[in-house]
């Protein structure tokens, strides 16, 4: 008896750590804020970029989010879509060198876009669409600092830049840009499908649970639970195993 209670209780161990596991890994990948989709063709023309914003706070909402463009590659022709409950303030800079287009030389670009007025709640996200014109094509990726203030006052600084093939703890989101391919020609189209397209009316809130957006949350799951079932399955063998032992012994 004493060695099947010891057996259960490992089986139990096992299966409370490849949980708790699951639940630790699906916090860290839901948290940070990230851009959709993730790589776009150099140039691309007339898409969208939706940045998710999650909440990762248990006693506080998000009330503001900053979005900060590069304007050494500048993203020309951004336009914001409308979203419930939120206001945005859209922030020009003059380029320090003028890009030159098919249109004429654009000598202004976006550097900031500040969303106001609404509310992520805990578990829960946000997704703020914003269009473009034109991508540049004169490098491999775009960096988009990202500020997150709470109700309570805690600003959180999606700033860091991944190092030496290592993600830091506050990741930037940061937009891929690839290639044209021969397909593409010079409409510069996207390597990856665009969200829907921003339009002059308010389309219905994008909020959600921050772990139903996340795949890779949900893949982490499944393979912690199939871990905790075999050590399960483990140990009841092992009781089995031992019980027949016992019987034949008799």
């Amino acid at each position: 008896m004493s060695t099947t209670r010891t057996t259960l209780r490992r089986a139990g161990l096992v299966t409370a750590l490849a949980a708790t596991g699951v639940l630790t890994a699906a916090g860290v990948a839901s948290a940070h804020v990230t851009v959709h989709p993730e790589s776009y063709a150099k140039g691309a023309t007339d898409g969208v970029l939706t940045f998710r914003v999650p909440n990762e706070e248990n006693t506080a909402g998000t009330t503001k989010v900053q979005v900060f463009l590069p304007t050494d590659h500048p993203v020309l022709g951004v336009l914001v879509t409308p979203q419930d409950g939120w206001t945005a303030k859209v922030t020009d800079t003059k380029l320090k060198t003028p890009v030159k287009t098919d249109d004429g030389t654009v000598t202004d670009a976006v550097s900031e876009i500040t969303w106001t007025g609404g509310k992520i709640g805990v578990g829960q996200y946000e997704d703020f669409n914003v269009a473009f014109g034109q991508l540049p094509d004169d490098t491999d990726q775009l960096t988009f600092k990202t500020l997150q203030t709470y109700s309570d006052g805690k600003t959180v600084r999606w700033i860091e830049e991944a190092s030496g093939g290592q993600e830091p703890e506050n990741p930037a989101p940061v937009l891929k840009l690839t290639a044209k391919s021969a397909q593409d020609g010079d409409s510069g189209a996207p390597t990856a499908p665009t969200a829907p397209a921003a339009t002059s009316k308010t389309s219905g809130s994008s909020k959600s649970t921050a772990s139903s957006g996340d795949s890779t949350a949900r893949g982490l799951g499944i393979g912690g639970l199939a871990v905790g079932v075999l050590g399960l399955a483990a140990a009841v063998f092992a009781v089995l195993r031992s019980r027949s032992a016992g019987s034949r012994a008799e």
